[in-house]
């Protein structure tokens, strides 16, 4: 007896509507489960972890800081996977987006120009662009695995802004610690004493606009009949190079400019480790949100929240705080999970005997 997936003949849009509320209710189960190995009480741990973080001004604000570089990698992503383009390594563009950011802010050290801070912003989606184009180009170029070339840019941007942290650009105040100076020229915010800078609005625009780019418009039509049927995308006279060209740079820019609001707003400065693994957790966003930009934004909520109820159960129940990144993964899990079985059903089948 074995078990098979057997293509289903239609596929169920109901399903596909509610499959992520089923992924995020089995997530809140394990996550349960998981705490009571911990010998903590589930209801107190799930509400210390899904609930306190909403409870305060100051938490529903760092909230909506931890969302936005999520919703900008996560709506980038989106439009490559759209296109049947797997980029994963948002990580890498978002570290390089910072470092370029970083970089001009640097520059202009010392003086508050009212261009800087616009100039820092473009150069680092510039930053982001030309680094998500280097997947796009050997794909189209050589045929190369973009899943593996862009993952292992990742860990080149690291080593980049690594050597400028710890080198040319270290803090000659900052006791030997491997950072650099506070930048003068950072994002202003929304409000006063609030944590929320201006690129959470920008990310608002980049969902708007990515929606009405899907789905209003030529582009997002070429962009959605090659990643769904390339052949008829070819007869349409679609060019499958030039939209994995397009994606790539529009996911590098977004990433790179995720990378800016972190260094050049929520931190002020760039230091080393940088990585967050904000550009892995937008995949899961991506996907949660279904590949649609108001989706999306929601996942990014949701995934924010993952981040703050891991540091409050940290603290409140004195639980590694690497628990974030197994209810992540569970997360992920239970949202390709539901997708196979829209797509497939089980089948058990009983193997024949063997005559000998």
């Amino acid at each position: 007896m074995r078990i098979e997936l057997e293509k289903r003949a239609e596929r169920s849009r109901l399903m596909a509507l509610v499959s992520p509320l089923i992924a995020i209710l089995l997530t809140v189960v394990s996550a349960a489960v998981i705490f009571s190995l911990y010998g903590k009480a589930p209801g107190d741990a799930l509400y210390v972890y899904f609930v306190k973080p909403l409870t305060s001004l100051r938490t529903a604000q760092e909230l909506v800081v931890r969302a936005t570089p999520l919703v900008l990698m996560g709506v980038g992503l989106s439009l490559c996977y759209v296109s049947n383009n797997w980029n994963i390594g948002a990580e890498g563009q978002y570290i390089i987006g910072a470092t370029v950011g970083g970089g001009i802010a640097l520059l202009f050290q010392g003086q508050t120009p009212f261009y800087a801070v616009p100039l820092i912003m473009v150069g680092g989606m510039v930053g982001g662009a030309l680094w998500g184009l280097i997947p796009g180009l050997l794909k189209t170029r050589f045929n190369t695995n973009e899943i593996l070339t862009s993952l292992m840019l990742v860990y080149i941007a690291e080593r980049i802004i690594d050597y400028f942290v710890r080198g040319p650009w270290r803090d000659p105040a900052g006791l030997n610690f491997p950072l650099t100076a506070n930048f003068d020229n950072t994002l202003p915010t929304l409000f006063r004493r609030s944590p929320i800078h201006l690129d959470s609005i920008f990310a608002v625009l980049v969902v708007i606009a990515a929606a009405i780019l899907l789905w209003r418009s030529l582009k997002g039509f070429e962009i959605r009949v090659l990643g769904e049927a390339p052949r008829a995308g070819l007869f349409a006279g679609f060019s499958p190079q030039r939209t994995t060209l397009v994606v790539f740079a529009v996911s590098g820019a977004l990433a790179g400019l995720a990378g800016v609001s972190v260094a050049d707003g929520t931190m002020g400065m760039l230091q080393i480790p940088f990585a967050s693994g904000y550009g892995f957790t937008a995949i899961i966003v991506a996907f949660l949100g279904r590949l649609n930009p108001v989706g999306i934004l929601l996942a990014g909520l949701l995934l924010a929240l993952s981040y703050l109820g891991g540091e409050a159960a940290q603290i409140s129940l004195k639980v590694p705080i690497g628990i974030t990144s197994v209810i992540q993964g569970l997360l992920l899990f239970y949202v390709l999970a539901c997708d196979t079985l829209i797509l497939y059903r089980l089948r058990v089948t009983r193997s024949e005997a063997k005559v000998v």
